[in-house]
């Protein structure tokens, strides 16, 4: 196989190739990660965290596992690849086989749409923690939603979880959560990734939670009538991520709270049984979802009365005073704090540092200004889907009980 064979037909060549090894000699203590496709064996876990990698391909001249890091497997005798990782975090990771310098899917995993392309992903049990895991209680649904958007000239497509009970209870109304995924993924983050609608079933089964609504909509949207606006003499602080630092970005983030006040809204308040009103309707997102959501709340606070973001934080900028941002609405904190019942923050406390650094900050900016908020941190993880399903697991419960 060589490198100047068109890509297409390389890969095309190495799915061709790849398949996982059904053994009889499975790994003792070990077990099939819960990923994986039906019946598939492989990647397998051990009890301490490790991934262990069978996959063949006899024709492959070098194979590895990048997962974060990148591991080199070695080949066997009958064109078996093999390798072991070391420790890997518990929560859900993207990976990918690199054959020959080509990143390609585990074809024995199932795939994700994350890192800005469908990659394969896999989930490392925690022990003793099953809030995310489905349980023998009442289910929701997660309902699929297809629109024309007026804004976008684009058909767009919207999930919403709709609790137990949603379909009988018929004179019952809902409040609403908005809920935003990050960079390089779409609208199925949240239902695939995040295990929402487990989450939201165990709460509101233990009483923990109000039963809701929650919209997962795609967090980008362009408008091809708009010409792009030039960059701002005061761009957001360094180490703001996942931040709309560019015109384009700008933009985008522009045009998306557009369509959320006059398209999304209206369009779930006419087709479900909401309770249209600001003391009823939140919304947060995690890492661009999270400055998206503090964005769209904060320049329509006669919409909404919760406010959250999970590991990203509120716009700041060089040489702009805390207390003018989003036209001074901090200005007043007795004012604010009367008027937005919850304003919650989160990251992992293994984030990288700069991301960690910009929440951080954000959050003892708050602190100075005296704005009331609830601060959360996920103990042990990074900038990962365990961190955001923790903190949706901490936001829920606090939203709609005043």
């Amino acid at each position: 196989m060589k490198k100047s064979l068109p890509i297409l037909l390389i890969l095309l060549v190495i799915l061709n190739q790849i398949s996982f090894s059904q053994t009889q000699d499975l790994p003792t203590d070990t077990k099939p990660a819960s990923t994986n496709v039906q019946n598939a064996q492989w990647p397998r876990i051990t009890s301490d965290q490790r991934v262990m990698f069978r996959i063949k391909a006899p024709d492959a001249q070098k194979m590895q596992i990048d997962l974060t890091k990148k591991f080199d497997m070695v080949k066997g005798a009958d064109g078996t690849w093999e390798v072991t990782t070391d420790p890997i975090v518990e929560g859900f990771h993207y990976y990918s086989v690199v054959v020959d310098g080509y990143s390609v899917v585990d074809p024995s995993s199932q795939t994700f749409y994350g890192m800005s392309r469908m990659a394969s992903g896999i989930d490392i049990p925690e022990k003793d923690v099953d809030f995310y895991l489905p349980k023998n209680v009442p289910h929701g649904q997660i309902r699929q939603l297809r629109y024309y958007s007026n804004i976008t000239k684009a058909w767009r497509r919207a999930f919403v979880y709709t609790p137990a009970g949603y379909d009988t209870k018929l004179n019952e109304r809902y409040p609403v959560l908005y809920l935003w995924h990050g960079g390089g993924e779409d609208e199925t983050g949240w239902p695939n990734q995040g295990k929402v609608d487990n989450i939201m079933d165990n709460l509101i089964a233990e009483g923990q939670a109000k039963p809701m609504l929650i919209v997962m909509d795609k967090g980008v949207a362009v408008n091809p009538d708009a010409v792009p606006a030039a960059r701002p003499a005061n761009p957001p602080a360094t180490g703001q991520p996942a931040s709309p630092r560019g015109p384009g970005m700008m933009m985008q983030n522009t045009t998306l709270e557009e369509v959320v006040i006059k398209e999304i809204i209206p369009m779930i308040d006419k087709e479900f049984r909401t309770i249209p009103d600001r003391d009823h309707r939140a919304m947060t997102g995690l890492s661009m979802g999270g400055f998206q959501s503090f964005q769209i709340t904060l320049n329509n606070l006669d919409k909404f009365a919760y406010i959250g973001g999970f590991s990203g934080a509120g716009q700041m900028q060089q040489g702009v005073e805390f207390s003018k941002l989003y036209n001074g609405i901090w200005a007043d904190a007795a004012a604010f704090n009367k008027k937005v019942k919850l304003m919650f923050l989160s990251t992992g406390l293994k984030e990288p540092e700069r991301m960690y650094q910009t929440v951080n900050n954000f959050k003892k900016e708050l602190d100075k200004a005296g704005i009331k908020h609830v601060y959360y941190e996920s103990p042990g993880t990074a900038h990962e889907w365990l961190t955001w399903r923790r903190s949706l697991h901490e936001f829920a419960p606090l939203l709609f009980m005043n």
